[in-house]
């Protein structure tokens, strides 16, 4: 197990008859399937024809004796025979990949891409202009960073690791620990001049709050509007947090914020940074089945490192 993360496991169902060793191609297209949800998205990732995936499908429901998938109307959804069967071809393939960094050397293969999942403001404000060392010391590794406000499903490969601001209650991951970190209500110090004054809690209720959606808050942790300043009502709305704070530096209004993030904009101003005090947790999150991949623990690893040296900026 690396060191730092804990192990979460899903539950697992429905013997399988595995007495016929499965062919590695029809395993990987099984995986295919089972993360894109789809024959046609599973082609697209596997650079084959959409008749050859439906192919290798059949021929392993064949070998093992099971239907794996069903069609629902979002999709293929795997049976619990497929649900068992994933964990071990998830298993078989990260042997693969580790037999294939053994045969190349460790420092050699951390090459290829890996996807970073991340909110929108840590993952574009903080983690943004730090990659670019990272990929300085491994010419060969490409990293993709998906910031935006969602959650990853690490199953299905929508990323290879996440930044999440709470643990996932299923799944085979892997979880660690980056930081806690601080928020307050902000504006724009315009807004301020103008505004009534505010000097006690009870005066928040008097002013426009810029906010999230209700309906498209992807986490509760971000439902804090009433934490923050109780009876308060939003007049803006944006699922965004950086289109929330463009628009309170703009005059929109008082807007609650990560402090490291609207520490970078000096038109910004706290506002009783001594009475409301908020704080929340970032985690970062792996599979199971990825997570002793040369290239996927070097890139935790730096991730993980960059929010120690920086944990006094979230405080």
């Amino acid at each position: 197990m690396l060191s730092g993360y804990s192990q979460n496991h899903g539950i697992r169902c429905a013997e399988i008859d595995m007495s016929q060793t499965p062919n590695w191609e029809h395993l990987r297209a099984f995986l295919s399937v089972a993360r894109a949800g789809t024959l046609s998205g599973a082609a697209v990732a596997l650079g084959v024809k959409h008749s050859t995936v439906s192919r290798h499908v059949t021929a392993l429901e064949e070998a093992t004796r099971a239907r794996l998938f069903e069609r629902t109307p979002s999709g293929l959804a795997l049976t619990p025979a497929g649900e068992r069967l994933l964990e071990a071809a998830e298993a078989v393939e990260n042997q693969i990949h580790l037999a294939q960094e053994e045969i190349g050397g460790r420092d050699l293969s951390a090459g290829g891409s890996v996807r970073i999942g991340a909110p929108d403001g840590v993952g574009a404000f903080f983690l943004a202009p730090r990659l670019p060392a990272l990929t300085e010391r491994y010419p060969n590794l490409t990293l993709q960073l998906v910031a935006m406000p969602r959650v990853f499903n690490l199953t299905k490969r929508e990323a290879d690791l996440a930044i999440v601001l709470s643990l996932p209650e299923q799944g085979r991951l892997a979880t660690r620990k980056l930081t806690d970190y601080a928020l307050g209500v902000f504006a724009s110090r315009a807004y301020l001049d103008a505004a009534p004054p505010i000097r006690v809690p009870a005066d928040l209720r008097r002013h426009r709050f810029i906010d999230y959606i209700d309906d498209l808050i992807f986490t509760t942790e971000l439902d804090y509007l009433d934490e923050a300043a109780r009876g308060a009502r939003a007049s803006l709305q944006s699922s965004n947090i950086i289109a929330q704070m463009n628009a309170a530096r703009g005059g929109g209004g008082l807007v609650v914020l990560p402090r490291f993030l609207a520490a970078q904009f000096p038109d910004l101003a706290p506002v009783l940074k001594n009475s409301v005090r908020l704080k929340r947790s970032w985690w970062l999150v792996v599979h199971e089945s990825q997570r002793d991949i040369a290239r996927v623990r070097i890139v935790m690893d730096y991730i993980a490192d960059q929010f120690w040296q920086a944990r006094e900026l979230f405080q």
